[in-house]
């Protein structure tokens, strides 16, 4: 297993670890995450700055492994599959559980994982008839847009908190909207192509 492989194989066992994290009952263990009050009026709970930390983590391993497996012409199937499903267990585990537990609108990941599964579907077809259909620039913004924010929701929207203006709520707002017009996009692009006997 090469470097990138091993590294993608690491942001699994990350995001796994994480979701545990968030959904573990810790209550009912009679277990309790301590919370803290800073600047003043803001109330931040040590569980979601942990897994905050672990979700910058495993993020910034997603650039690193695909990098390096380009750069070395290190790329594998292997990598592709296993890169595609760390991306899935991260960031549609997390939009779940965040929505769960009231830290985001449950229409975001409603629409985002929705939005995924269509431009999945058609990278499938198109895939089977040989096409191979790229990240849209749109695409790539609205990945840029939410991974910011969820990292701004686990950190409580600090430091815009402290000025009264809810960054991560309008860059989860924003990826959602991206999403919609990247999948229309994606669909619009390779229309004539999936309608091909």
């Amino acid at each position: 297993m090469n470097l990138p492989n091993k590294i993608t194989v690491f942001r699994i066992i990350l995001s796994i670890m994480l979701l545990v994290l968030l959904i573990f009952p810790f209550d009912m263990c009679g277990l309790s995450w301590p919370s803290y009050q800073v600047f003043g009026s803001i109330t931040i709970n040590l569980e979601y700055i942990v897994g905050g930390v672990i979700f910058l983590v495993a993020s910034l391993t997603d650039f690193l492994d695909g990098n390096i497996a380009r750069k070395k012409g290190l790329v594998t199937d292997f990598g592709k599959v296993m890169d595609a499903i760390a991306d899935k267990v991260l960031v549609n585990g997390v939009l779940i559980v965040l929505a769960c537990n009231g830290f985001i609108n449950v229409v975001i990941p409603v629409i985002i994982i929705t939005r995924d599964i269509f431009v999945d579907s058609i990278k499938m077809v198109a895939g089977n008839k040989g096409k191979a259909v790229g990240a849209s620039l749109l695409g790539k913004l609205k990945t840029i847009c939410m991974m910011i924010g969820l990292t701004l929701v686990f950190f409580y929207n600090l430091p815009f908190e402290l000025l009264n203006i809810n960054v991560a709520e309008g860059l989860m707002y924003a990826a959602t909207v991206l999403s919609i017009i990247s999948g229309i996009q994606y669909y619009l692009v390779n229309k004539d192509f999936l309608e091909e006997k």
